[in-house]
């Protein structure tokens, strides 16, 4: 788990990282570079899930040997099925982390909610959805590896 103090607010204790796939994790379907280091690095912290439709077919391959949970979900009601997963799981305890419109309710049911703006774009809706906008994944993930970024982005 992983706790970040935030002055004026209640502490955040983020125990699951919820993140996308494709637009998130990938481009095309392929891992982003260094996004597999950072994520063998943040599961010694808290409990990885990637949650998907699978675009291009790959993601079992891709992600194979990584210390994640995998949740491959049907094309149809994606965004109900990533908020049905985030609400299972115990939104309180979760950060999401995605770009799509399908993102839109995971990112706002969760307790930290992070849209990311790669070279697939971002969707307006989970845009307004989320807590935190950044730039690439590498960025999202470094904020758990260093929560004080966390704390100076949250804080009142």
């Amino acid at each position: 788990m992983i706790e970040i103090f935030i002055p004026g607010n209640e502490p955040l204790r983020i125990e699951h990282l919820v993140l996308d796939y494709n637009g998130t994790l990938a481009e095309d379907g392929e891992l982003i570079e260094g996004v597999l280091e950072k994520m063998v690095d943040l599961a010694q912290h808290m409990l990885i899930h990637v949650i998907t439709a699978d675009t291009h077919g790959t993601v079992e391959e891709k992600l194979e040997g990584l210390p994640c949970s995998l949740k491959v979900i049907d094309p149809q009601d994606q965004d109900r099925r990533k908020w049905e997963y985030v609400v299972a799981i115990g939104p309180k305890m979760v950060a999401a982390v995605g770009n799509g419109r399908n993102d839109a309710l995971m990112l706002q049911t969760a307790v930290l909610g992070i849209c990311v703006i790669q070279k697939e774009g971002a969707s307006s809706k989970a845009l307004h959805a989320a807590d935190i906008i950044c730039n690439n994944i590498l960025d999202v993930l470094d904020l758990f590896l260093q929560p004080a970024r966390l704390r100076a982005t949250l804080r009142n």
